[in-house]
């Protein structure tokens, strides 16, 4: 059995090298599909871990209140964008007015930049209260402490940066009771907050610098955007996310007949998005999949018959020497197999060179199953495309063969 499985295998590698450019074109079709399966496979896993990490600071019990919905649908961006202000005051009113609403932290947020000495960051301003690291469960203090209650009651000059501004303005020391400029302004370092990356591999998070909205607002008065994040204290959101608009539609005046000026967002509107998207990838993925490998299964099949045919004589010769409809069955099936296995193999190959580039964008890695499940596809799609031409090859008459030109 061995002996015959290694004699099959080097007739149909010798085969298969004395044809090379026709096997090579045989077998695209093929490279293509394992190579499609297997790169969605790794740019969704990829991103799965990457919106994963990303949603960490977007709890499903914080709720985020701000004159804009994130994905607005049919509603007009310049509507959206000349509505009222949500106004700092209406968290504490939240918390007085709902039973569901555990705490509150307004956010003011508008760009600047950073400067020590020579160097300089551009960075995003965040104002807010103590608060928020109730609110914001990515928000860790690696080194130093957040602002208190007196220093934002005081305007106090204090800040609590990224780990990004922490390299940039201080490479080589302890950032810590050291002082940058925002403008003409000076402020002292008071934490640095631990490091939480990219989101979704595309903008720092880590850039940030937070002050207090009392010193915010003296420093910039109006400007910028307020977003209030809201803690609940239950696990029924739903109910308290109707709660929490009706208090805030109380509180902007609007007529039961009026739609809402605001946006409630939360973590499952943008899950909900961006499972959209990964279906959308994965079913492109899967439909150049499934004609890559069905128009490779068809070549292959083809050019087994081609081949078949170019070979009567040799398989009547190897009948009158002896041969069986089996091994002659197995002989070209072999064939068929070998093409598709080197073109999984191949296919294989250059999807892990450009997952190692997807890595530099996302934190990924090539499935093992996934890698296994894409041989086996193209071991099967291989004995699928080969069956009928090896089948044809082992019933023809030696007789018939060996007189054909």
């Amino acid at each position: 059995m061995i002996g015959l499985f290694w004699e099959n295998f080097r007739i149909s590698l010798g085969s298969i090298l004395a044809n090379k450019t026709r096997s090579i074109l045989t077998a695209l079709g093929i490279v293509i599909g394992v190579l499609s399966v297997t790169l969605m496979g790794t740019l969704i896993s990829g991103l799965d871990r990457t919106f994963e990490k990303s949603m960490a600071g977007f709890r499903s019990d914080v709720l985020l209140v701000s004159r804009m919905e994130w994905f607005s649908g049919d509603t007009d961006w310049w509507e959206m964008r000349n509505r009222p202000r949500i106004e700092e005051d209406y968290g504490k009113k939240l918390l007085a007015r709902s039973q569901f609403v555990e705490a509150v932290a307004p956010v003011s947020e508008r760009g600047g930049s950073l400067i020590r000495d020579d160097r300089r960051i551009d960075s995003r301003f965040f104002g807010t209260t103590t608060s928020y690291l109730a609110t914001n469960a990515s928000t860790e203090i690696e080194q130093g402490r957040f602002f208190t209650d007196g220093e934002n009651r005081s305007g106090a000059r204090v800040l609590v940066i990224g780990g990004d501004v922490a390299d940039a303005l201080f490479p080589n020391e302890d950032p810590l009771d050291k002082y940058v400029k925002i403008g003409n302004y000076k402020f002292r370092v008071i934490g640095i907050l631990k490091k939480m990356g990219k989101f979704m591999g595309v903008f720092s998070m880590d850039n940030q610098a937070t002050m207090p909205i009392g010193t915010y607002k003296r420093l910039y008065a109006r400007r910028g955007w307020m977003t209030l994040r809201v803690k609940l204290n239950t696990e029924d959101v739903e109910i308290a996310k109707g709660d929490v608009r009706g208090v805030i539609r109380t509180l902007r005046r609007l007529k039961p007949s009026e739609k809402d000026n605001f946006g409630i967002n939360q973590s499952s509107t943008l899950e909900a998005q961006y499972n959209a998207i990964k279906l959308a990838i994965g079913g492109t993925g899967i439909f150049i999949t499934a004609l890559s490998l069905i128009v490779g299964g068809i070549g292959i099949m083809n050019i087994m018959f081609v081949s078949v045919k170019e070979r009567t004589r040799e398989i009547g010769i190897r009948k009158a020497l002896g041969a069986t409809r089996n091994m002659i069955l197995g002989q070209f099936l072999m064939e068929a197999v070998m093409i598709c296995l080197i073109a999984g193999l191949f296919g294989m190959g250059i999807a892990y060179g450009l997952s190692i580039i997807i890595n530099n964008f996302f934190p990924s890695s090539m499935p093992i199953g996934l890698a296994i499940g894409a041989i086996m596809l193209s071991l099967i799609i291989g004995v699928v495309s080969g069956l009928v031409p090896s089948y044809r090859a082992a019933r023809l008459d030696p007789i018939d063969a060996l007189r054909y030109e």
